[in-house]
Order: C-alpha cells, then structure tokens, then sequence
C-alpha cells in the first residue's frame, strides 16, 4: 500500500485494521479503528490519535459517542453500559467531569455535577422507588446541605456527611409534624423539639435562611444523621489512545448505583433553590398514616411542643411545654446570651467590633497568601525559608490597592510567617489548598469560642469545624519560629504523631499599633462521630480538677476528673506508646514543657451515659421514651451495648478523605491477626482505624462498695468507647524563673509535680501518667 493521502486500509503487526484517510503514514480525517478483540472506533483522527467526534463500540455492548480529543474522551458524550445504565454529559481525560445526567440500569437517576467521576457539587439522585435527594454533593456521597424527600412524603432538610444525615436539620413527618433537632451519624444526638401535627412551630423561611443555630454549625462539627444506607458513587474512567488497546475493565470501576432503603421528592423542585420547597410544601402534606419515625401520639392542645436530647438515637431527656413558653424562654436567651454566638453578618457588626474585624482581616491575609504561593512551583525548603525574615508582608488600605482587594474591615498590616514551609507542610497533611482558603475564608465565616484554659487566648472555629486559629503571645510566636525546622522534620519522619497540626503562622497590626498573632491548627474534634466527654491530661494533680457544678458535656475535664481505665488491643497500644515517645523526646529536644494529651471519648452505649449527665431540672418522661427511638418497655435498644467490632480493613468501604484530624497509615490490630483493621459500628458507619483516630477501647470504671461485713470488693462498670487523641499546648519553653516558681509551689501542695519542670522529668512522668490509663494487661479488644 502506498503511503499517499487519501482512503486506504492498513493491517499493524499486532493484528489492528485501520481504514480511512491517511497524512503521510499517520491516520487524518475520518477512519474505522478495529482491535483484535473487535472493539470498533469510527470517527475523526487528527495526525494518528482520535480527535473530534467519534463513536466506540466494545464486544461487550458498551459503546460511547460523542467528543474525542488526543485518544481521550473529552467533551461532551454519551455512554451506554452493558446493564443499560446511560451517561450523558462532560467528560475530561476518560472520566465524567461537569454537568451530566446518568440513568441506572435499575431506573435510578442523577443528574447534577460530576467531579472526577462521583457526584460533586450541587445535584438530584431519584431512586426507582420514587424517594429524591436534591441538594449538595462530595466524593459521590451527599455532603453538605440538602433535602431528602421520602414517598410516604416525610421530608428532611438539613446538614450531610459523607451520605448520613449529620448537622442541624427539620425532619417533617407526612402528618404535618416538625422535629427540629440534630442528627449524627444517622442518628438523632442532641437536642431538639417536636412540634406535634397542627401545632405552632417557628417559621421555616427563617430556618432556611439560616436563622436557626447558625444553619447547624455548632450545635457542632460533630452534629448528626438518620438510617439510611450509605451511598458511593466510583470513578468511571478509561485510559486509551490511537496506540493502546479500550477494556472495560479500565473503562468502568463499577456502576456508581446508590441504594436507599426508603426515599422522595416532586419533580419540580428546584435544584438551585431547595429551601424555598421546604417552605411552600409547609401545609401541602395530606399522607394521614402516622411515619416510622413518629415519636408520640397525638397530644390534645395544638400548642405544646416537646423539648428533647438524644444520644445516638435514644431519647435520654424530655420536656413538655407550652409553645408560648418555649419562645418566651428563646427570646430571653438570646437576650441574656446574644453576646456568646460570635459569628455575624458583615452589615450587622458593629464598627467597633474588635473581634469582628481581626476575623475578616485574619480571612483577608489568608486568602491573600494562600493564593500568592500556592501556584509557586513546589521544592524543598531551605534554611532561609525558616526564621523571621521568611515572611510575606503587605498593606490592607480598606479602599484596597494595586495588590489587595477593597473590604469593610480597618486598614491593617498583615505578616505571614514562613510561607514556603507552611505551604509544604499543608500539602504534606494532604491538604487541597482550595478547600484550606474556602474552609476560613469562605462566606460563612469564623466562629469566636471562649477560651479553654487559663491562656487567655482567643480561639476561632472555621464554619465547617476542621481548623482551629489560636491568638499567641509574642513569647509563643518566638517558641514555634525557633521549634519549626525541627517540626517540619519530625512531622515529615513521622507520619503517625500525635502532635498538634501546624496550617499557617500570620500577624495582624492594627492602626495604633497593636499586634495579633495566631496560629491555624487542625481541629482534632472534628471527627465521624460526636464526642462526649473530653479531657487534657497533663500527668499532674496540682489544681487538675473540675467543679462538678462546671461540668457540662462541653467542659473539658483534667487528669484528677478522669475515672477510667482504657484497655485496647495490644498492637493498637504499643503503636499508641511507641509514637507517644518518639513525640515526648522530640518536645524534650525543644526543651518544651507543660504539654497535654487532648483525649475525646466517644461512648456506644447510650442507655449509660444517662447516671452520668445528672440532668438538673430536665425530666424524663417514661411513657413517651417507651415509644420513641430509644430503649422500649422491654428494654430494646436501637444501638447494642456491644456496639464496637474491629474488621480487616478495606479500603473502598471506608473514606480515606484527609482530615485535620487525621493521621498517616492505618493500624494493625492483634485480634484480627495483626492485620490492618476498620472499626465497624454495626448499623451506624464503618471508620478507618488511624493513630488517635477512631481507636476503640474499653472503658473501666471503678466503684466501691460496702458490703455488710464492712469488707470491701472492687466492682467495674464497662463501657465500649472510640478514643480520639492528640498532643496540644507544644509552645511552652523551659526556663530556670519558670522551674523555681513550679518547685516553690510544688513543696507547697504537690511534691510529686517537682518533676514536671524539667523537660526530660516532665516527659517521664507525663508517659508514665499515660502507661496508668492505658494498661497492657489486655490482648485484644474483642
């Protein structure tokens, strides 16, 4: 055959036909590709890759059709599947990426954005049994807020996480009743009120605004979920060109289908709008049968309502009201507390408002940064990229500049430490600098918190709870500037520490002179499930305890509050204790004292924890609770007091997202083998097992009790607890004023915190605390 341009037919030496045109030896034009195993391309080639449009059909009956661009499907196309499931949309390099509509071979439906394959961004998925979810997506799952609409025609709108119901949301029931509450984990946790069908209820156009509790946020990070089966959605990719051979079995990972055990919505809801189908649906519910989830019967007088607290799904306390009583009780909080909740819009703030203006500059400074050095090629650091002058400074005039942007904030001055490091310190904790910037920076804003301890420092929480910015002193910015090439190296030998995270150093001047320094920090409570009790432990007994009157479930208790012993798996202790030293020397090293172990308990065993809230004046009604998603007369329960198992881990049952939380690889558990494990909490979620990361334990408690004789014998109560932990407070440096004002007070009240001053005394101690409350006398946690 002559190698002219033109229509020709060409056998490769591997046994491929091509016919079409030619350029020079090159397939150009319009061609008929052909493989061995028969799968076909006809379409347009551009000097010997496929480019334009196209169609390619498999043995198998696959077949896509539409925009091809250097052997990729790239574009717009359609893909049909062999179960009959159709794509339709954007592509990008083989895999769905933008808008498109997918249609399952079960009748199922989603038709939103894509990202990399999954559901990502704003969608609609319509189940064959007629239940709709409309509303935001990440990773394939339903993330963030959204409305889930069931045939039966109960709704819920509301806060998702990672496919469950998670946050502040309204569940209404068909009958026309309202439980506004929160949810955790598919689990009601939290309080909430029921309003029972034809009662009064707050309006729901505010709610949707974000008038109820900060749209969710912080009822907490850790808020809440229902039942309902988890949903994924996997990549769908293809990796081909003119020269390499199209499988299924790289085209398609699997279907992406999402199950639901009883979802619905109507089929004209908006997907840019959901909340204003919440509102005019209000009154148009005409389902009589009472739903699953109704909690009550019928109570008689359409205005009392039923203030409420779950945990994990069982009712532990209710209280019956007026609803003009309720309200009269929210208007006065708001009255009295107003000043607690922090977060405000920009146009209601005060000028003077100090704090508010430190958070917009902080966003300000942030996002300015972030963006200047992130598109800078990536490389090692340098000794010059360490110390005080490795910084980034710039002028914030309010009416802006040649560089920054105008705002409504004060002129300030804004310094950001070390970038280069910080930079590569967040992409060494796998963090998307895009989801850094819109996580403090984004509208929602910052939330003020009251400080902790005695520091004095001021603390603010991102919207979506996974940062923490601490103010600093001078004399800590000095500590973390000296300690950071140390940092760096040790956090980058290491990937498993329990040390605290480190985002970004940054400094504030305000006119006049005043400076603010902070610190931004990975959040260490954002975690899958809520926490219940939270402790720092330092090793010492002098003035560690807390006034049981101060004691909420919030409080964070100290070393001589915790009445627990934790027995863990044997592999999963020694990982623990082994990280916990390498840790301890490197503070050692920095000559750093006075640090804690931060320690979150999250407890499976509800019906427990009731003798532990001592709850005041709140009661619980008996005959209520015996209907509800709790424990019944005969004593059932929805959640098993064994609710703890550890499994072999796999990786596609479990998110691998990066967290501000979340450290380096997954443990290997004695019990299993010493194999790599997941925890599984059976009809709740199934987590990936990290160091200080859903880490299961068993929680002793020990009681006294007299017996007749006066002899007395030692009793436990178990508990089945997941531990979450890390090392905080690392910017306390030893000097010798600090170690003779510790001695003087330690002769005084505690002989045994003489130690606790110097940095290799306070290290064994502090491990020898941590040896007590995780004892190795135990093999495996099951």
């Amino acid at each position: 055959m002559e190698n002219n341009e033109g229509l020709d037919q060409k056998v490769l030496s591997n046994g491929d036909v091509y016919y079409g045109d030619f350029k020079g030896t090159l397939p150009h034009g319009k061609g008929r590709y052909t493989w061995l195993d028969q799968t076909v391309y006809e379409g347009d080639w551009e000097l010997g890759k496929m480019t334009g449009k196209g169609k390619i059909f498999w043995p198998s009956g696959v077949r896509y059709e539409g925009d091809i661009s250097g052997g990729y499907l790239h574009g717009h196309g359609t893909f049909t599947e062999r179960d009959g499931s159709v794509y339709t949309g954007a592509w990008r390099m083989n895999i769905q990426h933008g808008v498109g509509r997918k249609e399952y071979g079960n009748s199922d439906m989603y038709e939103g954005m894509w990202k990399e394959g999954v559901h990502e961004g704003s969608g609609r998925y319509t189940w064959n049994s007629g239940n709709t979810y409309v509303g935001n997506w990440k990773v394939g799952k339903m993330w963030g807020r959204g409305i889930m609409k069931w045939v039966n025609g109960d709704l819920y709108n509301g806060f998702w996480l990672n496919g469950l119901r998670h946050g502040s949301g309204i569940y209404r029931f068909a009958d026309g009743a309202y439980y506004f509450g929160t949810w955790s984990r598919g689990l009601k946790d939290g309080k909430g009120t029921y309003y029972p069908a034809g009662s009064k209820h707050p309006s729901l156009k505010k709610w949707c605004s974000g008038g109820y509790n900060d749209k969710g946020k912080n009822l907490s990070p850790h808020s809440s979920s229902l039942a309902f089966e988890e949903s994924t959605a996997p990549k769908t990719f293809i990796n081909r060109s003119y020269s390499e051979k199209v499988s299924m079995g790289g085209l398609l990972r699997n279907s992406g289908r999402i199950s639901s055990r009883a979802m619905s919505l109507d089929e004209n809801w908006s997907l840019l709008d959901p909340e204003r189908e919440l509102v005019s649906q209000e009154s148009s519910s005409q389902v009589p049968e009472v739903p699953e989830e109704r909690q009550d019967k019928m109570q008689d007088g359409s205005s009392l309502v039923y203030e409420r607290e779950y945990m994990q799904g069982v009712l532990i306390l209710e209280r019956i009201r007026n609803y003009e009583e309720l309200m009269h009780k929210t208007k006065q909080k708001n009255k009295f507390h107003g000043k607690e909740s922090k977060k405000r819009p920009c146009m209601d703030m005060p000028l003077g408002d100090r704090s508010y203006y430190l958070k917009l500059n902080l966003q300000l400074g942030i996002r300015y940064t972030v963006g200047k050095i992130t598109p800078v090629p990536r490389r090692e650091v340098r000794s010059s990229d360490f110390g005080e002058r490795a910084r980034i400074r710039m002028y914030f005039p309010k009416k802006g500049s040649q560089f920054t942007p105008p705002h409504y904030s004060i002129d300030f001055y804004w310094k950001d430490y070390c970038p280069m490091v910080f930079r590569n310190l967040r992409e060494m904790f796998k963090l998307d600098a895009a989801e850094y910037m819109m996580s403090i920076c984004g509208d929602d804003g910052l939330t003020e918190l009251s400080s902790p301890g005695k520091s004095g420092s001021i603390f603010y929480l991102s919207h979506d709870g996974r940062f923490v910015i601490k103010t600093l002193k001078k004399s800590e910015l000095k500590v973390l500037l000296k300690m950071l090439p140390h940092y760096y190296r040790h956090v980058g030998n290491h990937e498993n520490t329990l040390i605290t995270k480190f985002f970004g150093l940054h400094r504030i001047k305000l006119k006049g002179g005043r400076k603010v320094r902070f610190v931004v920090m990975g959040n260490m409570f954002c975690t899958e499930l809520r926490i219940h009790r939270r402790y720092d432990l330092k090793g010492s007994s002098l003035g560690r305890f807390t006034h049981k009157d101060k004691i909420n479930e919030n409080t964070t208790l100290k070393d001589l509050d915790l009445a627990y012993e934790f027995h863990m798996d044997k592999l999963l202790r020694e990982a623990l204790f082994k990280q916990i030293s390498l840790d301890c020397m490197f503070l050692e090293s920095q000559q750093i004292i006075d640090y804690s172990l931060l320690l979150g308990l999250h407890f499976r065993a509800p019906e427990q924890l009731k003798a532990l809230l001592n709850p005041g004046n709140a009661m619980v009604n008996e005959e209520s609770s015996s209907t509800c998603n709790g424990p019944t007369s005969q004593g059932e329960l929805l959640i098993p007091s064994k609710g703890l198992l550890l499994v072999t881990h796999e990786p596609n049952c479990v998110s691998t997202t990066p967290g501000p939380h979340s450290r380096g690889s997954t443990l290997r558990a004695f019990s299993v083998g010493d194999k790599e494990v997941d925890l599984l909490l059976p009809g709740t979620a199934r987590l990936r097992v990290q160091l200080g990361v859903n880490m299961p334990a068993q929680a002793n408690h020990k009681l006294i009790q007299d017996e007749v004789d006066s002899a007395e014998i030692e009793l436990l109560e178990v508990y089945d607890v997941v531990l979450y932990m890390g090392i905080i407070d690392i910017l306390q440096e030893y000097n010798l004023k600090k170690k003779m004002e510790h001695a003087y007070k330690s002769l005084q009240f505690d002989p045994l915190s003489i130690s606790a001053v110097e940095p290799k005394l306070y290290a064994k101690r502090f491990i020898s605390f941590l040896e007590r409350v995780f004892p190795a006398n135990y093999e495996g946690y099951q």
